[in-house]
Protein backbone atom coordinates (compact mmCIF):
# COMPACT_ATOMS: atom_id res chain seq x y z
CA UNK A 1 0.00 0.00 0.00
CA UNK A 2 1.55 3.45 -0.97
CA UNK A 3 0.68 6.26 0.51
CA UNK A 4 0.78 9.84 -0.94
CA UNK A 5 4.57 11.59 -1.21
CA UNK A 6 4.07 14.44 1.35
CA UNK A 7 1.96 14.96 4.49
CA UNK A 8 1.13 18.66 4.48
CA UNK A 9 0.75 21.23 7.08
CA UNK A 10 -2.60 20.71 8.58
CA UNK A 11 -4.85 23.72 10.16
CA UNK A 12 -7.43 21.75 12.16
CA UNK A 13 -10.55 23.92 12.38
CA UNK A 14 -9.32 26.16 9.59
CA UNK A 15 -7.52 28.01 13.20
CA UNK A 16 -5.44 30.61 12.03
CA UNK A 17 -5.99 30.50 8.17
CA UNK A 18 -6.97 34.06 6.75
CA UNK A 19 -9.58 33.52 4.11
CA UNK A 20 -9.72 36.93 2.94
CA UNK A 21 -9.84 41.00 3.38
CA UNK A 22 -12.70 42.43 5.42
CA UNK A 23 -14.15 45.82 6.38
CA UNK A 24 -17.14 44.44 8.22
CA UNK A 25 -15.09 43.89 11.84
CA UNK A 26 -11.90 44.17 13.39
CA UNK A 27 -11.09 41.70 16.31
CA UNK A 28 -7.84 41.89 18.52
CA UNK A 29 -8.27 39.01 20.89
CA UNK A 30 -5.07 39.58 22.76
CA UNK A 31 -6.20 43.13 23.47
CA UNK A 32 -9.82 42.54 23.64
CA UNK A 33 -10.64 45.02 20.79
CA UNK A 34 -13.72 44.81 18.52
CA UNK A 35 -14.79 47.12 16.16
CA UNK A 36 -17.57 47.53 13.58
CA UNK A 37 -16.97 48.92 10.47
CA UNK A 38 -14.06 51.02 12.08
CA UNK A 39 -16.59 51.89 15.40
CA UNK A 40 -15.41 50.81 18.48
CA UNK A 41 -18.02 48.74 20.22
CA UNK A 42 -18.06 50.48 23.45
CA UNK A 43 -19.15 53.58 21.99
CA UNK A 44 -21.95 51.64 19.61
CA UNK A 45 -23.13 49.77 22.76
CA UNK A 46 -23.20 53.53 24.78
CA UNK A 47 -24.58 55.76 22.31
CA UNK A 48 -25.80 53.72 19.37
CA UNK A 49 -29.08 52.00 18.57
CA UNK A 50 -29.57 48.34 16.94
CA UNK A 51 -31.15 49.82 14.01
CA UNK A 52 -28.03 52.44 13.54
CA UNK A 53 -25.91 49.35 13.65
CA UNK A 54 -27.79 47.69 11.03
CA UNK A 55 -27.33 50.63 8.68
CA UNK A 56 -23.62 50.91 9.63
CA UNK A 57 -23.11 47.26 8.81
CA UNK A 58 -25.05 46.82 5.67
CA UNK A 59 -23.99 50.06 4.06
CA UNK A 60 -20.79 50.31 5.51
CA UNK A 61 -21.32 53.70 7.12
CA UNK A 62 -22.98 55.56 10.08
CA UNK A 63 -26.37 56.98 8.77
CA UNK A 64 -27.33 60.31 8.14
CA UNK A 65 -30.55 61.44 9.95
CA UNK A 66 -32.97 60.71 6.93
CA UNK A 67 -31.21 57.65 6.08
CA UNK A 68 -31.61 56.15 9.50
CA UNK A 69 -35.59 56.94 9.67
CA UNK A 70 -35.76 55.36 5.54
CA UNK A 71 -34.20 52.29 7.25
CA UNK A 72 -36.22 51.88 10.12
CA UNK A 73 -39.52 52.75 8.64
CA UNK A 74 -38.27 49.74 5.79
CA UNK A 75 -37.78 47.10 8.87
CA UNK A 76 -41.02 48.02 10.49
CA UNK A 77 -42.70 47.63 7.15
CA UNK A 78 -41.32 44.02 6.86
CA UNK A 79 -42.00 42.71 9.73
CA UNK A 80 -45.27 41.04 8.81
CA UNK A 81 -44.87 37.09 7.53
CA UNK A 82 -47.48 35.60 5.09
CA UNK A 83 -49.85 33.51 6.60
CA UNK A 84 -48.76 30.46 4.94
CA UNK A 85 -45.46 30.86 6.91
CA UNK A 86 -47.30 31.21 9.76
CA UNK A 87 -49.30 27.66 9.07
CA UNK A 88 -46.07 26.25 8.87
CA UNK A 89 -45.06 27.05 11.96
CA UNK A 90 -47.67 25.82 13.39
CA UNK A 91 -47.37 22.59 11.61
CA UNK A 92 -43.52 22.33 13.22
CA UNK A 93 -44.52 23.85 16.37
CA UNK A 94 -43.22 20.77 18.14
CA UNK A 95 -39.59 21.39 16.77
CA UNK A 96 -36.39 23.01 18.83
CA UNK A 97 -37.12 27.12 18.23
CA UNK A 98 -33.94 26.85 16.10
CA UNK A 99 -35.28 24.01 13.73
CA UNK A 100 -38.64 26.11 13.56
CA UNK A 101 -36.54 29.57 12.74
CA UNK A 102 -33.84 27.51 9.70
CA UNK A 103 -37.84 26.06 8.39
CA UNK A 104 -39.22 29.22 8.18
CA UNK A 105 -36.48 31.44 6.95
CA UNK A 106 -36.48 28.42 4.34
CA UNK A 107 -40.11 28.83 3.69
CA UNK A 108 -39.85 32.82 3.37
CA UNK A 109 -37.73 32.31 -0.23
CA UNK A 110 -41.13 31.35 -1.43
CA UNK A 111 -42.18 34.19 -1.05
CA UNK A 112 -39.61 36.91 -1.36
CA UNK A 113 -39.86 38.69 -4.51
CA UNK A 114 -36.12 39.07 -5.25
CA UNK A 115 -35.22 35.73 -3.59
CA UNK A 116 -33.51 34.70 -7.05
CA UNK A 117 -31.64 37.90 -7.91
CA UNK A 118 -28.74 37.87 -6.32
CA UNK A 119 -27.87 41.56 -7.61
CA UNK A 120 -26.33 43.66 -4.54
CA UNK A 121 -29.38 46.14 -4.45
CA UNK A 122 -31.94 43.29 -4.08
CA UNK A 123 -29.96 40.97 -1.73
CA UNK A 124 -30.21 44.63 0.34
CA UNK A 125 -33.57 44.59 0.11
CA UNK A 126 -33.97 41.20 1.57
CA UNK A 127 -31.42 41.63 4.59
CA UNK A 128 -33.56 44.30 5.56
CA UNK A 129 -36.49 41.69 5.57
CA UNK A 130 -35.21 39.08 6.64
CA UNK A 131 -33.62 41.22 9.68
CA UNK A 132 -37.26 42.48 10.29
CA UNK A 133 -38.66 38.87 10.02
CA UNK A 134 -36.84 36.82 12.09
CA UNK A 135 -37.77 38.37 15.80
CA UNK A 136 -41.28 37.73 14.10
CA UNK A 137 -40.80 34.21 13.53
CA UNK A 138 -39.41 33.80 16.85
CA UNK A 139 -41.99 35.57 18.90
CA UNK A 140 -44.86 33.92 17.10
CA UNK A 141 -43.10 30.10 17.31
CA UNK A 142 -43.11 30.65 21.07
CA UNK A 143 -47.09 31.92 21.42
CA UNK A 144 -48.27 28.52 18.72
CA UNK A 145 -46.17 26.21 21.02
CA UNK A 146 -47.71 27.46 24.23
CA UNK A 147 -51.56 28.07 22.77
CA UNK A 148 -51.53 31.56 22.30
CA UNK A 149 -52.18 33.62 18.97
CA UNK A 150 -49.45 35.35 17.36
CA UNK A 151 -49.07 39.10 18.19
CA UNK A 152 -49.27 41.29 15.26
CA UNK A 153 -46.47 43.65 15.08
CA UNK A 154 -46.22 46.88 16.41
CA UNK A 155 -45.04 49.88 14.29
CA UNK A 156 -44.49 52.38 16.62
CA UNK A 157 -42.17 50.52 18.72
CA UNK A 158 -38.45 49.80 17.98
CA UNK A 159 -36.55 46.58 16.69
CA UNK A 160 -36.03 45.50 20.06
CA UNK A 161 -39.11 46.66 22.20
CA UNK A 162 -41.27 45.41 19.44
CA UNK A 163 -40.04 41.61 19.58
CA UNK A 164 -40.76 41.88 23.23
CA UNK A 165 -43.98 43.50 22.49
CA UNK A 166 -44.99 40.13 20.17
CA UNK A 167 -43.34 37.53 22.58
CA UNK A 168 -45.08 38.87 26.15
CA UNK A 169 -48.23 40.63 24.32
CA UNK A 170 -47.44 44.20 26.38
CA UNK A 171 -44.66 46.86 25.92
CA UNK A 172 -42.32 46.81 27.70
CA UNK A 173 -40.36 49.05 30.05
CA UNK A 174 -37.73 51.54 28.60
CA UNK A 175 -35.27 49.69 30.72
CA UNK A 176 -36.35 46.42 29.03
CA UNK A 177 -36.21 47.33 25.59
CA UNK A 178 -32.99 49.18 26.03
CA UNK A 179 -31.31 46.16 27.56
CA UNK A 180 -32.20 43.69 24.75
CA UNK A 181 -31.26 46.97 22.16
CA UNK A 182 -28.09 46.58 23.63
CA UNK A 183 -27.50 42.85 23.41
CA UNK A 184 -28.54 43.03 19.66
CA UNK A 185 -25.52 45.39 18.64
CA UNK A 186 -23.02 43.64 20.75
CA UNK A 187 -24.43 40.08 19.19
CA UNK A 188 -24.77 42.32 15.54
CA UNK A 189 -21.14 40.79 13.90
CA UNK A 190 -18.05 39.33 14.91
CA UNK A 191 -15.96 38.26 12.22
CA UNK A 192 -15.92 34.63 10.32
CA UNK A 193 -16.99 32.53 13.16
CA UNK A 194 -18.78 29.51 12.64
CA UNK A 195 -22.25 30.54 11.73
CA UNK A 196 -20.99 33.34 9.52
CA UNK A 197 -18.70 31.13 7.97
CA UNK A 198 -21.19 28.81 6.92
CA UNK A 199 -23.24 31.92 5.07
CA UNK A 200 -20.13 32.86 3.09
CA UNK A 201 -19.18 28.85 2.03
CA UNK A 202 -23.44 28.80 0.76
CA UNK A 203 -23.10 32.30 -0.66
CA UNK A 204 -20.20 31.62 -2.63
CA UNK A 205 -21.52 28.79 -4.74
CA UNK A 206 -23.59 31.81 -6.07
CA UNK A 207 -26.62 30.43 -3.85
CA UNK A 208 -29.08 33.03 -2.69
CA UNK A 209 -29.33 34.87 0.66
CA UNK A 210 -32.07 33.21 2.04
CA UNK A 211 -29.79 29.92 1.51
CA UNK A 212 -26.73 31.31 3.16
CA UNK A 213 -28.89 32.48 6.38
CA UNK A 214 -30.59 28.99 6.63
CA UNK A 215 -27.24 27.30 6.53
CA UNK A 216 -25.78 30.46 8.60
CA UNK A 217 -28.95 29.69 11.47
CA UNK A 218 -28.01 25.55 10.87
CA UNK A 219 -24.69 25.95 12.05
CA UNK A 220 -25.47 28.61 14.97
CA UNK A 221 -27.77 25.90 16.42
CA UNK A 222 -24.87 23.87 17.95
CA UNK A 223 -23.71 24.00 21.30
CA UNK A 224 -20.35 25.00 20.64
CA UNK A 225 -21.10 28.44 18.98
CA UNK A 226 -24.54 29.52 20.08
CA UNK A 227 -25.60 27.45 23.28
CA UNK A 228 -23.18 29.45 26.11
CA UNK A 229 -25.81 31.55 27.28
CA UNK A 230 -28.52 29.31 28.09
CA UNK A 231 -25.86 27.01 29.50
CA UNK A 232 -24.43 29.77 32.18
CA UNK A 233 -28.09 30.45 33.08
CA UNK A 234 -28.50 26.63 33.78
CA UNK A 235 -25.18 26.69 35.99
CA UNK A 236 -26.53 30.30 37.86
CA UNK A 237 -30.02 28.54 38.73
CA UNK A 238 -27.85 25.10 39.68
CA UNK A 239 -26.08 27.19 42.12
CA UNK A 240 -28.92 29.09 43.72
CA UNK A 241 -27.02 31.15 45.84
CA UNK A 242 -23.52 32.77 46.10
CA UNK A 243 -22.67 31.45 48.74
CA UNK A 244 -22.44 28.16 47.42
CA UNK A 245 -20.28 29.38 43.97
CA UNK A 246 -17.00 28.55 45.30
CA UNK A 247 -17.91 24.79 46.31
CA UNK A 248 -19.38 24.84 42.90
CA UNK A 249 -16.35 26.11 40.85
CA UNK A 250 -13.99 23.68 42.94
CA UNK A 251 -15.75 21.31 42.19
CA UNK A 252 -16.25 21.60 38.59
CA UNK A 253 -12.59 22.35 37.82
CA UNK A 254 -11.88 19.58 39.79
CA UNK A 255 -13.88 17.08 37.33
CA UNK A 256 -12.18 18.62 34.67
CA UNK A 257 -15.48 20.55 33.41
CA UNK A 258 -15.69 23.93 31.88
CA UNK A 259 -17.33 27.10 33.68
CA UNK A 260 -19.92 27.85 31.04
CA UNK A 261 -19.31 31.61 29.89
CA UNK A 262 -15.56 31.53 30.25
CA UNK A 263 -13.00 31.46 27.49
CA UNK A 264 -13.07 31.93 24.27
CA UNK A 265 -11.79 31.35 20.58
CA UNK A 266 -10.34 34.26 20.03
CA UNK A 267 -10.76 36.78 22.90
CA UNK A 268 -7.61 35.32 25.67
CA UNK A 269 -8.80 38.36 28.14
CA UNK A 270 -12.06 39.89 28.72
CA UNK A 271 -14.52 39.74 25.77
CA UNK A 272 -14.62 43.52 25.25
CA UNK A 273 -18.50 42.91 24.98
CA UNK A 274 -19.10 41.46 28.35
CA UNK A 275 -19.30 44.84 30.91
CA UNK A 276 -22.45 46.05 28.58
CA UNK A 277 -24.26 42.76 29.21
CA UNK A 278 -23.02 43.11 33.23
CA UNK A 279 -24.20 46.33 33.24
CA UNK A 280 -27.46 45.24 32.01
CA UNK A 281 -28.21 42.63 34.27
CA UNK A 282 -27.36 44.65 37.58
CA UNK A 283 -29.73 47.03 36.23
CA UNK A 284 -32.82 44.63 35.45
CA UNK A 285 -31.85 42.58 38.63
CA UNK A 286 -32.40 45.44 40.69
CA UNK A 287 -35.35 46.91 39.06
CA UNK A 288 -37.33 43.43 39.24
CA UNK A 289 -36.38 42.39 42.51
CA UNK A 290 -34.12 39.43 41.87
CA UNK A 291 -30.99 40.45 42.06
CA UNK A 292 -29.17 37.26 43.24
CA UNK A 293 -28.76 36.11 39.65
CA UNK A 294 -26.39 39.23 39.48
CA UNK A 295 -25.19 38.21 42.61
CA UNK A 296 -24.15 34.71 41.37
CA UNK A 297 -22.53 35.92 38.35
CA UNK A 298 -20.26 38.07 40.00
CA UNK A 299 -18.84 35.87 42.43
CA UNK A 300 -17.65 33.28 39.57
CA UNK A 301 -16.25 35.80 37.87
CA UNK A 302 -14.48 36.63 41.31
CA UNK A 303 -13.65 32.74 42.05
CA UNK A 304 -12.23 32.26 38.58
CA UNK A 305 -10.24 35.00 38.56
CA UNK A 306 -7.10 33.01 38.36
CA UNK A 307 -7.85 31.79 35.14
CA UNK A 308 -7.16 34.81 33.57
CA UNK A 309 -3.79 33.88 33.60
CA UNK A 310 -4.45 31.09 31.56
CA UNK A 311 -6.29 33.32 29.29
CA UNK A 312 -9.80 32.29 30.20
CA UNK A 313 -12.04 35.37 30.76
CA UNK A 314 -15.48 36.03 30.86
CA UNK A 315 -17.41 36.04 27.42
CA UNK A 316 -20.43 38.44 26.27
CA UNK A 317 -22.66 35.51 26.85
CA UNK A 318 -21.64 35.18 30.85
CA UNK A 319 -24.14 38.18 31.43
CA UNK A 320 -26.64 38.00 28.31
CA UNK A 321 -28.47 34.80 29.69
CA UNK A 322 -29.44 36.70 33.03
CA UNK A 323 -30.61 39.26 30.83
CA UNK A 324 -32.64 37.01 28.66
CA UNK A 325 -34.09 35.41 31.80
CA UNK A 326 -34.78 38.51 33.58
CA UNK A 327 -36.74 40.01 30.45
CA UNK A 328 -38.87 36.74 30.28
CA UNK A 329 -37.47 34.89 27.62
CA UNK A 330 -37.43 31.42 27.87
CA UNK A 331 -33.63 29.15 27.92
CA UNK A 332 -34.41 27.36 24.46
CA UNK A 333 -34.96 30.98 23.11
CA UNK A 334 -31.48 31.76 24.05
CA UNK A 335 -30.48 31.07 20.60
CA UNK A 336 -32.79 32.81 18.74
CA UNK A 337 -31.66 35.70 20.60
CA UNK A 338 -28.49 35.54 19.10
CA UNK A 339 -29.42 34.55 15.71
CA UNK A 340 -31.84 38.06 15.56
CA UNK A 341 -28.72 40.20 16.67
CA UNK A 342 -27.08 38.65 14.29
CA UNK A 343 -28.94 38.88 11.15
CA UNK A 344 -27.23 41.76 10.21
CA UNK A 345 -23.72 40.34 10.31
CA UNK A 346 -24.55 37.47 8.47
CA UNK A 347 -26.06 39.74 5.89
CA UNK A 348 -23.38 41.83 5.76
CA UNK A 349 -20.66 39.02 5.40
CA UNK A 350 -22.68 37.83 2.62
CA UNK A 351 -22.79 40.97 0.96
CA UNK A 352 -18.82 40.82 0.92
CA UNK A 353 -18.19 37.58 -0.41
CA UNK A 354 -20.46 38.25 -3.20
CA UNK A 355 -18.76 41.16 -3.43
CA UNK A 356 -15.38 39.82 -4.94
CA UNK A 357 -16.45 35.95 -5.23
CA UNK A 358 -14.45 32.90 -5.05
CA UNK A 359 -15.84 29.13 -3.93
CA UNK A 360 -14.86 28.52 -0.79
CA UNK A 361 -13.24 24.73 -1.09
CA UNK A 362 -10.69 23.92 1.12
CA UNK A 363 -9.49 20.57 1.18
CA UNK A 364 -8.78 17.38 2.86
CA UNK A 365 -5.56 15.51 3.57
CA UNK A 366 -6.21 11.74 2.86
CA UNK A 367 -4.91 9.41 5.34
CA UNK A 368 -6.87 5.87 4.45
CA UNK A 369 -6.24 2.55 2.80
CA UNK A 370 -4.92 3.07 -0.99
CA UNK A 371 -5.57 1.45 -4.02
CA UNK A 372 -7.28 -1.61 -2.70
CA UNK A 373 -8.49 -4.66 -4.90
CA UNK A 374 -12.48 -4.77 -5.34
CA UNK A 375 -13.99 -8.25 -4.26
CA UNK A 376 -17.20 -9.29 -5.57
CA UNK A 377 -20.12 -9.62 -3.46
CA UNK A 378 -20.77 -13.21 -4.27
CA UNK A 379 -16.91 -13.77 -3.14
CA UNK A 380 -16.85 -11.50 0.15
CA UNK A 381 -18.97 -14.85 1.87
Amino acid sequence: MSLPASTPELARGLKGVVLDTTETSFIDGEAGKLLYRGYNIHDLAERSTFEEVIYLLLYGRLPRRQELAELDEALRESRALPPEVIDVIRLVQRAHPMDVLRTAVSALAAFDPDTDDNSEEATLRKAIRLTAQVPTIVAAHHRIRTGQAPVAPNPELNHAANFLYMLHGHTPTEEAARALDVDFILHAEHGTNASAFAARVTVSTGADLHAAIVSAIGTLKGPMHGGAAEAVMRMVQEIGDPERVEEYVQHALAEGRRIMGMGHRVYKVEDPRARHMRERARVLGEKMGQPKWYRILERIAEVTSPLRARGISLNVDFYAGAVYYLLGIPEDLFIPMFAIGRMPGWCAQVLEQMRNNILIRPLLHYVGPMDLEYIPLEERG
